[in-house]
């Protein structure tokens, strides 16, 4: 009997994922930022959104495995990697293609009812991107490697695991579980770092990964509402890792929606939860008297968007507080 499943990566850059003056072209449009991918893949999505320049690159683990009488017997892998190209607008639209790396793909790995494989895709624009690094020449003129490294287990009885264990700190990499669903997402994007240290040597195709903070997928409601946020061009806050965004108890009426890092929430000193790009912070206190009930802390450097309440709705405000009683869950 045959068994087949995938988790899949798609990475991609949303706005407000670039700093300093190489958010240049893409601030004045002559590059774009990238209209965030669907919530659910489903057959043929990976190449159509590759065509419709809506993503950088794709990691597409598909593996299978044959069992005979409850015990794995052979493996191997039907995925593979997809890269993007970028459009740039001088006056008119150029499509430069984007370079794909070979594709890593580790020997599976046979332990009786279980086959663990380890695939690791990307590559890097087409496109020149001039940027200071580190060390000499100072300056190099192609973009840094970007990647993602996905691990996907599949059982004799047909189920599986997975997780992204390594990638780039640019983009923002969206991770999708095997029934084409958004299950998880890079918390922290480093744009910064990724240019600055950009070193052939340090990527998986020289034997070295970079470990990732993964964040749990926010509510409908909260992914509904960031775009409409982010077009308001609201005011950002920046965030030191170990500061207090909200404290327990002190008044509060400012709401906002994280864009970047990961918070910690706590109820009464005790940790409840994690959140991450996306979520929307401090809509309790607005909705139930102006008293914060959480402390929200910054586990990274985090950037959110401060919020007007007058611009929000308060219907959208309850929906997204009927999934944050962390308390209580």
């Amino acid at each position: 009997m045959r068994h087949e499943n995938s988790v899949t990566s798609i990475s991609w850059i949303p706005q407000e994922a670039m700093t300093g003056p190489m958010r240049i072209p893409m601030d004045i449009g002559i590059g774009h930022y990238d209209q965030a991918p669907p919530e659910q893949l489903r057959d043929g999505d990976l190449e159509e959104l590759r065509d419709a320049d809506r993503y950088r690159f794709a990691n597409d683990l598909s593996a299978w495995v044959e069992v005979d009488e409850g015990r794995i017997v052979d493996a191997g892998y039907s995925g593979g990697g997809l890269v993007g190209s970028t459009t740039a607008r001088v006056g008119v639209s150029v499509t430069i293609p984007g370079v794909a790396f070979p594709v890593l793909q580790e020997q599976p790995v046979i332990e009786g009812d279980k086959a663990t494989f380890h695939q690791t895709a990307g590559g890097r624009t087409g496109a020149p991107l001039p940027h200071r690094i580190d060390r000499p020449p100072f300056i190099r003129m192609t973009a840094p490697p970007a990647w993602t490294t996905l691990t996907l287990t599949l059982d004799a009885d047909g189920t599986s695991e997975f997780e992204c264990v390594g990638a780039s700190a640019f983009p923002r990499h969206w991770i999708y579980g095997p029934d084409g669903s958004l299950a998880s997402e890079s918390g922290v994007i480093d744009f910064a770092d990724w240019t600055h240290s950009d070193d052939p040597g340090h990527t998986p195709w020289h034997h070295f990964d970079r470990a990732v903070l993964m964040s749990h997928v926010e509510s409908q409601v909260e992914r509904n509402l960031a775009p409409t946020v982010m077009a308001s061009h609201p005011d950002l806050v920046k965030i030191d890792v170990g500061s207090k965004l909200i404290e327990q108890g002190q008044s509060g009426s400012t709401i906002y929606l994280v864009v970047d890092g990961m918070l910690r929430v706590e109820v009464d000193g005790k940790d409840v939860a994690e959140l991450g790009p996306g979520a929307i912070v401090g809509e309790r206190a607005v909705l139930e008297g102006g008293i914060a009930t959480a402390t929200v802390t910054a586990m990274t450097k985090v950037k959110v968007a401060r919020l007007p309440v007058a611009d929000l709705d308060l219907s959208d405000l309850k929906r997204v507080a009927a999934g944050h009683h962390h308390e209580e869950n």
